[in-house]
């Protein structure tokens, strides 16, 4: 096989809050395991992906600016292999991850899509929301006030507004579930699955982890676990995957959070191979 050349397009770091250093680190270790394997990859920034454009026909990259998304699709509809997918990427905003995993029949909390102008006050408590979460529904969380933790439909409607003060105009309600609060990586097409309880392990992003708090070890069917990863990662059509889940009391699993191309920090080392392999079985299924 002729030398394979790659793009990779690193994530900006307005798109990584609290973990610059965990998503260069990733990605950079997945194109040296890359390069163990023969292929060329030149490392390019969003912003010059952007600006100047790229000559490689094989892209990899944890892009999130929407300006970059829709580049990449057009690449992809022009021919170029992308991976992540940008119509995956754009999949995992909140407001369409929502719709395609409660439509693909994924476990999911109950939810409620609204426009932040809306009264929704009835309609929380004829849906039974009281304590639930107030996310962004437009993209991916940039800032601690993207996701918001509320104790009662009226504080609810009171973040609402702040969201539409704040120029976001759609939102996704979940209900909120108790239960163990598990993070979990995959890699599509290959055996690697890991996860781990974040409130135990100091893992955070936004400190929200404290909500649920310390995990109480409820028993859960592990396979179960990556079984609905996998169908998620389908439905989204995104192979280098991460997120979180609730386990019910009763052992149940349901997603609250599904993410393209995470960092991976707990478990980097171990999982960069396995994202090269998944990203090279693609290019020679490809060609």
């Amino acid at each position: 096989m002729a030398e394979i050349k790659i793009a990779g397009i690193m994530r900006a770091g307005a798109y990584s809050p609290n973990h610059i250093g965990n998503d260069a680190a990733i990605f950079n270790a997945a194109a040296d395991e890359l390069r163990k394997r023969g292929c060329l990859v030149n490392i390019y920034s969003e912003e010059k992906f952007l600006n100047d454009g790229i000559k490689e026909g094989i892209i990899v990259n944890m892009c999130r600016e929407m300006k970059s998304i829709h580049k990449l699709q057009e690449l992809e509809d022009a021919g170029a292999l992308v991976i992540n997918s940008g119509y995956g990427i754009e999949n995992c905003t909140r407001e369409r991850m929502t719709r395609i995993l409660l439509g693909s029949g994924i476990p999911y909390p109950k939810s409620l899509i609204v426009g932040t102008d809306e009264n929704i006050l009835q309609d929380l408590v004829d849906g039974g929301f009281d304590r639930c979460w107030i996310k962004r529904g437009d993209f991916h969380a940039m800032h601690k006030e993207d996701v918001s933790y509320v104790r009662h439909p009226e504080e609810a409607q009171e973040v609402l507004q702040e969201y539409f003060l704040r120029g976001i105009k759609r939102a996704v309600i979940n209900i909120h579930l108790e239960g163990d609060l598990v993070k979990f990586y995959g890699v599509q097409g290959t055996d690697y699955f890991f996860w781990f309880y974040p409130y135990d392990a100091g893992h955070s992003k936004y400190g929200l982890e404290a909500i649920n708090g310390k995990s109480r070890g409820i028993k859960f069917d592990e396979a179960e676990l990556r079984r609905i990863c996998e169908e998620a990662s389908e439905a989204l059509d995104v192979k280098i995957y991460g997120g979180d889940c609730i386990i019910d009391p009763d052992g149940s699993i349901r997603i609250i959070d599904f993410n393209d191309w995470p960092s991976f920090a707990p478990c980097r080392k171990e999982a960069a191979p396995h994202i090269a392999k998944c990203i090279f079985n693609t290019i020679k299924n490809r060609k």
